[in-house]
């Protein structure tokens, strides 16, 4: 089946429910007649705004998808600050972001705790947005295809063949995130084609080809169409771009159709 694009808008921890609002408001106006189902857009705000965010787009009838920055592997018990798959899907939230860099890196996330939460997303019908990438180090010592390929093997392990099909993988060089540094077309494609391969080794070609690859790190207005115009190269997820309304639409109406 055809890839269609996917634009996801990681916040991170930036807007009270109030911007949020006003964030997603100012979204639908730049988005006005914007075909959604040639280029699919998904916002991502804080845990607070997931409610506000899901009421709006429900009333005003906009067109995005609802995602959350993480999530905990059990459905509900004493683990306190921690959101469960459940609460999410019961907020109509679609996707969920895992294994981000900043998880992995500030909170000491390992391979295994992305897979469990991968694990979790699918048994409660989310779609995890499992995210990939080196450090600056690790590239200048030639080991980026080393260690994406560790965690896309183990962040998908586990998976029957049709819940990888439906999963998303980010690849995120971290020297890019938030940065200004870009990978190059090329290389993004590059590292996003061995991403493809991995998941076709891991289950088969057809599992492959429908998977979509997104690429992170400093994704904008500028860069967008170089970078999703790539054969394997599905769409970004957007960091700083993605609290501006104008930028962020930029970025939707580069995306090759």
């Amino acid at each position: 089946m055809a890839r269609v694009p996917l634009i996801a808008g990681n916040w991170k921890m930036h807007k009270t429910h109030l911007e949020a609002m006003h964030l997603v408001q100012a979204l639908g106006h730049e988005l006005a007649g914007h075909d959604f189902a040639k280029v699919e857009v998904v916002v991502c705000p804080p845990f607070t705004s997931l409610r506000t965010i899901q009421t709006l787009i429900d009333s005003d009838r906009y067109e995005f998808g609802l995602g959350a920055q993480n999530v905990y592997v059990e459905k509900e018990g004493a683990f306190t600050g921690e959101i469960s798959p459940s609460m999410l899907a019961a907020l109509q939230v679609r996707y969920v972001i895992v294994g981000h860099s900043e998880r992995r890196e500030l909170f000491d996330e390992t391979d295994d705790d992305v897979n469990h939460k991968v694990r979790a997303a699918f048994a409660h019908d989310l779609v995890p947005i499992m995210c990939c990438g080196e450090t600056e180090a690790e590239r200048d010592a030639g080991e980026t295809d080393a260690k994406v390929e560790r965690q896309v093997r183990r962040g998908l392990k586990g998976l029957k063949p049709e819940q990888a099909r439906t999963a998303v993988i980010a690849y995120e060089p971290i020297w890019a995130i938030g940065t200004g540094k870009t990978a190059t077309p090329e290389d993004a494609q590059a590292t996003c084609s061995l991403v493809r391969k991995v998941v076709a080794d891991a289950f088969d070609g057809s599992v492959a080809d429908d998977l979509r690859v997104l690429y992170g790190g400093s994704m904008k207005p500028g860069n967008a169409a170089a970078l999703t115009g790539q054969a394997d190269i599905d769409g970004g997820l957007v960091g700083g771009a993605s609290l501006d309304a104008g930028d962020f639409a930029a970025i939707v109406k580069a995306v090759p159709r």
